[in-house]
């Protein structure tokens, strides 16, 4: 990977919005001084290790700083996990802006009438229309790739610095906190290109110009899963041997805003923290293996890591927003903003197939949803809805589940696993593995502790049918949590009908105002992204690399 391209827009951004910064937790240094004296002591490490992550990562390819790219949102969470809710039908959008109302179009839909609606420019033929270097506004393909070799180059930085910087009290602990630090976003950089990129580059190294074969070579979507692996490995591997926790939570406080210490969001102690890397590599495997060939052998290695993941009473990573100098904002900086409010103005609508997951009576409905019938004028044919989404507005919900609270610092975002996915996880891999009765348990675990106010489920359902509970909790528990397209690959769904995928019984809300109930869509979108242009008419495929282009 040219490392002058994507490590000079998070430089850019840390020192705009370091520059600018009242909070000490985000204001940074330049780091691109040609001495990077500012990183050379223990303040200055900390500060550019907070800058790798939260402004580099999450913030730093925001079109604040790269300018017309015409953008919705303000960043990764935004636009990067609205991709994804988009492609697992949980949101629908009708601005063209980064091709977000083609994206998740389907290639057709029979509704109950039996008329059949086709789209006539099919998603797969658009998008790769617009991977182009000239079309970078509307090139899906570009966001996450540049969003996360920003946040791995930036943390490649931070690794190759820390061994020189010198430490009050213990100095190997605190040194070991960062490591984990790095090493953990990296192993998070490299799940995400790994899970949603046919093929991708391991670059672990730090420099301009970096002439070194590797830095051009591509490895397949596995390759990188396993490196991201490797990477929460050596985190966890320093974790598990740091014994001085005052000195390790001081370096993690501070590596942490203060602000998203607060909620599910806190100063992990290192168990807690091994216990999230577990998390993150049951995703890993589950997210990136068809449920259709998975063996038993795989089933026990989800259950082995989700027994050993999050529990309940764990603090995770998050992220709030703030009044100002947050990494995302309030009301454009996340995929639950953009789609809160009156169907006709906000970004993304609520998608009808969404909604038909969730069990009459759930309380997560009722707090977080109301009617408002919108009608989609401009073709997406399955877009329009019933329904929108609410602002909780900082009304106390009873304990149930909060999707969208706009006031700055209510609402919690998950940016990595979570007590209730990892929980799902287990149930998903007990019920495949005949172990009905306690998977439908885990079901009813994260009901109770989201507030569904849902009758327990029976331990004497079929397997077919804990299935479709298990399939139709995740769809709910986990909407805006950015793995919505990933559950609806592994289980064919996107997929083209004469493969065995699309859906069936969907609800529709046709242009003319009526409801179908038991439409067929047929999806066929592209399982795995293809390379950005932006990435590889820069960087070509060395010799040996694998292909880059998806043959779908």
């Amino acid at each position: 990977m040219k490392k002058y391209k994507y490590l000079s827009i998070c430089f850019a951004a840390i020192i705009l919005i370091g520059a600018s910064s009242c909070k000490k937790e985000l204001d940074v240094k330049n780091p691109n001084s040609p001495t990077l004296e500012q990183a050379k002591d223990e303040p200055g490490i900390i500060s550019l290790s907070t800058a790798a992550v939260y402004l580099s990562g999450f913030n730093g390819n925001n079109p604040t700083i790269i300018a017309n790219q015409n953008w919705l949102g303000d960043s990764y969470f935004s636009l990067g996990i609205g991709f994804h809710e988009l492609l697992g039908d949980n949101i629908s959008a009708e601005a063209s802006n980064q091709n977000i109302n083609v994206v998740n179009l389907p290639d057709y839909v029979v509704l109950d009438d039996g008329t059949k609606i086709t789209n006539t420019s099919p998603s797969k033929s658009v998008i790769r229309i617009s991977n182009a270097r000239d079309k970078k506004p509307a090139n899906m393909f570009y966001y996450e790739w540049a969003y996360m070799y920003s946040l791995n180059n930036a943390c490649n930085q931070v690794l190759s610095l820390v061994e020189a910087v010198k430490f009050t009290g213990d100095a190997a602990t605190k040194k070991n906190t960062i490591k984990a630090w790095a090493y953990w976003w990296k192993g998070f950089a490299y799940s995400k290109i790994g899970s949603i990129y046919y093929a991708g580059i391991i670059d672990n190294t730090v420099g301009i110009g970096n002439s070194s074969a590797l830095v051009s070579t591509y490895v397949t979507s596995a390759a990188m899963i396993t490196e991201a692996n490797r990477n929460f490995d050596e985190a966890s591997t320093l974790l598990s041997g740091i014994t001085n926790t005052s000195d390790y939570s001081t370096v993690l406080g501070k590596l942490l805003p203060d602000f998203v210490q607060t909620g599910k969001g806190g100063i992990l102690t290192p168990d807690m923290w091994i216990r999230n890397i577990n998390t993150m590599k049951a995703r890993n495997l589950l997210a990136n293996k068809r449920v259709s060939v998975m063996t038993a052998t795989d089933w026990n290695a989800v259950l082995t890591l989700a027994n050993a993941g999050i529990k309940s009473s764990d603090f995770v990573f998050t992220g709030r927003t703030t009044g100002t100098n947050g990494f995302f904002s309030a009301g454009g900086g996340s995929v639950a903003a953009m789609t809160t409010g009156l169907p006709k103005s906000s970004t993304f609508k609520v998608s009808e197939r969404l909604i038909q997951e969730y069990e009459p009576g759930d309380k997560r409905l009722a707090v977080n949803f109301s009617t408002n019938k919108y009608i989609n004028q401009v073709g997406g044919f399955t877009f329009s809805t019933r329904w929108q989404l609410l602002d909780a507005n900082g009304v106390d919900k009873g304990g149930v589940a909060v999707l969208s609270d706009k006031i700055p610092g209510n609402y919690e975002l998950f940016i990595a696993g979570s007590y209730e996915e990892n929980e799902l996880m287990k149930a998903e891999a007990l019920i495949n593995t005949g172990n009905i009765a306690a998977g439908l348990l885990s079901i009813n675990n994260v009901r109770t502790y989201q507030g569904a106010g849902l009758p327990a489920l029976s331990g004497s359902l079929s397997l077919t049918a804990a299935k479709e509970e298990l399939r139709r909790e995740r769809r709910v528990a986990l909407v805006f949590r950015g793995v919505a397209f990933y559950d609806a690959r592994r289980l064919g769904i996107t997929d083209d009908i004469s493969k065995g995928g699309g859906r069936t019984n969907a609800v529709v809300l046709g242009a003319d105002g009526v409801l179908s109930t038991h439409a067929t869509i047929n999806y066929n979108f592209l399982d795995y992204w293809d390379v950005p242009a932006d990435e590889f008419v820069i960087n070509p495929p060395a010799a040996g690399s694998a292909p880059i282009k998806n043959p779908n």
